[in-house]
């Protein structure tokens, strides 16, 4: 009997789903949406979307649909954005429409609509807005994070000391350099290296990146809605459940010493905001937002930051001409007898075209994170819904060939000019661009520009490989680009 439920179950869902989509398909054809290739019912664009390769069928799409189209997750249509022309009109000259966010069904479970990140409205707003705050007051952007910054790349140095010429896989140590930077702001201390609850965590936020990216997630974020119907499917998501666990066990530990008139980080900064509007029935300054942010903040500060360095250093071993001209501006500038400080940057303008041209290659979010239509609007004549799927594919931005000279190929000239000097870029946008931005920018670019200039101060990076046979192939493409594995020698200078 069991088994003719569910049968009637599934019927009763795929007869409704039809009518649903049928239902859509009318209005949507009255609101002018972009033009796209034609949806079957229930499995919308299976046909053209590919999901274990997303972004490779969208870019194939864009071949025949232009820079702006409509796709059909299922019978969810969703705005493809492709170019720096097209993404700019929607995320920065119309940055309120295009400023809502829509939880991918792969992440819905860890963040549940709660946290900077993954929240609209008033409560993203709010969290925004204090997060920022926080981040600035413990030195984003300013002297003393740079400080935190330069200690911890000493005691990065030294991790690379001790491999002794010998090839390391860096994946790990960069993860926990990048990681105790935003960790000392959000808990208020840094993590010894081999600290077994700290390696656990790094290993957490590993496995969170790649679990997002798999071919299996990215299929589920597509059909969510019929494969939920699946007994065991929804537990076979991860959850980071894990990682909440242990930002449970610090908030605890920062509760039991808690002082609101001292604030000693993110986490006490939080907790006075809770106290100050205990009262209020309505406060977003709730247990599950200061959860979520805390998430987010990890997972921002460790596992793109490091992923970018790590690209970074695999395209330094194998472009060696590019890491000797590092190597010669940094001896002619910073030279031997001190740290690197970050008004080096504006002396150093080969050295921060590459650094640049590594984020633009290493093309960490391809398609960043949904965003979402906030109300009805208008946008290159064609009229968008509220609660419309967005995704601005930044990988077209980043390699948009009306604004690089050499779109395709690594080159640091795609950042100077014909003197050498250090040229901005519009369409330089790994940290996205609008309202959604990366709330910490600022201090990524700060950690990648002081680890990767002390690194190579002291180090020549090579390859037990032949450079010719370094393969710079993501091992998947999904929400993130995850680098492939290689390992490295650290030759000291």
């Amino acid at each position: 009997m069991e088994w003719a439920a569910t049968l009637i179950l599934l019927l009763a869902v795929i007869i409704s789903c039809y009518l649903l989509i049928s239902s859509k398909r009318k209005q949507l054809h009255k609101g002018r949406l972009p033009p796209g290739p034609t949806p079957l019912p229930l499995i919308g664009n299976l046909l053209q979307i590919k999901p274990a390769e997303t972004l490779k069928s969208l870019l194939k799409l864009r071949e025949k649909y232009g820079p702006v189209f409509t796709v059909y997750f299922g019978t969810r249509p969703v705005l493809v954005l492709c170019g720096h022309q097209a993404v700019k009109e929607a995320l920065i000259d119309k940055a309120e429409e295009f400023s809502g966010r829509t939880t991918m069904p792969s992440m819905e479970p860890s963040f549940q609509g709660y946290g900077v990140a993954h929240s609209n409205g008033t409560r993203w707003k709010e969290m925004r807005r204090f997060s920022l705050m926080v981040l600035r007051s413990f030195g984003m952007g300013k002297k003393s994070i740079e400080e935190r910054i330069q200690e911890e790349a000493q005691f990065l140095l030294e991790e690379f000391r001790k491999t002794k010429e010998s090839p390391f896989d860096p994946i790990f140590l960069l993860s926990r350099a990048f990681s105790n930077v935003i960790c000392s702001i959000i808990f208020g201390n840094r993590f010894d290296y081999e600290d077994k609850e700290f390696q656990a965590l790094m290993v957490m936020t590993n496995t969170f990146a790649w679990e997002m990216s798999t071919s299996w997630a990215q299929f589920y974020d597509i059909y969510a809605n019929y494969l939920n119907y699946i007994p065991g499917i929804y537990s076979k998501i991860y959850d980071s459940m894990d990682i909440k666990l242990f930002i449970a066990k610090r908030i605890k530990k920062n509760q039991e010493t808690f002082d609101p008139n001292f604030p000693r980080d993110y986490i006490d900064c939080f907790l006075a905001q809770m106290e100050k509007e205990k009262d209020n029935p309505g406060s977003e300054f709730i247990m599950e937002n200061l959860v979520a942010n805390i998430l987010s903040l990890i997972l921002g500060g460790t596992e793109t930051s490091s992923s970018t360095l790590r690209y970074g250093f695999l395209i330094l071993i194998k472009y060696t001409e590019v890491q000797a001209k590092v190597h010669e501006e940094i001896d002619r500038v910073i030279g031997h007898n001190r740290f690197p400080n970050i008004e080096d940057r504006q002396q150093m303008p080969y050295t921060n075209a590459v650094i640049h041209e590594l984020q633009r290659c290493s093309d960490l979010l391809p398609m960043s994170v949904a965003h979402m239509v906030t109300h009805d609007t208008e946008f290159r004549g064609y009229h968008i819904p509220k609660g419309m799927t967005v995704y601005p594919v930044l990988s077209t931005v980043l390699h948009d060939p009306t604004m690089f000279k050499s779109p395709n190929a690594f080159n640091p000239e795609n950042f100077l000019d014909e003197n050498g000097r250090f040229k901005k870029n519009d369409a330089f946008v790994p940290f996205s661009a609008g309202k959604r931005n990366c709330l910490g920018e600022a201090l990524a670019r700060m950690e990648l520009f002081l680890f990767f200039t002390t690194i190579l101060q002291y180090f020549q990076l090579k390859s037990p490989v032949p450079p010719e046979d370094i393969d710079l192939t993501p091992q998947t493409s999904g929400v993130v680009n995850i680098p492939p594995l290689y390992q490295l020698c650290a030759i000291p200078r």
